[in-house]
């Protein structure tokens, strides 16, 4: 979400740049996409940043997991050592694989 205003103009910014001078305070750029008009803003502005929820991500990748095949290509894996937790290892390593590849 990009809000200005109280308005939400996140369909009308194609890019945004930020940038920051050590000592001053950031300056944010919203450029707009060809045709959006009808707003503007200049002045002082509280900018807040927020990592993107990737949750679902996960679950979608996890759920897209075929179990079966899961466990015959850990199994299969050579780097399993009888230690404690090489199953889970195992798991964490193809899923990993798997996650690389996707």
């Amino acid at each position: 979400m990009i809000e200005v205003c109280g308005l939400d103009v996140a369909p009308a910014v194609e890019v945004y740049r930020v940038t920051q001078v050590p000592g001053e305070a950031p300056e944010v750029t919203l450029f707009l996409s060809p045709g959006w008009e009808g707003f503007g803003f200049d002045g002082l502005a509280e900018v807040m940043a927020e990592p993107a929820n990737l949750r679902h991500v996960v679950v979608d990748f996890l759920n897209a997991v075929d179990a079966q095949k899961l466990d015959e290509a850990m199994f299969a894996r050579d780097d399993l050592d009888g230690r404690p937790g090489e199953l889970t290892r195992g798991l964490l390593a193809q899923l990993r694989e798997w996650a690389v590849g996707a």
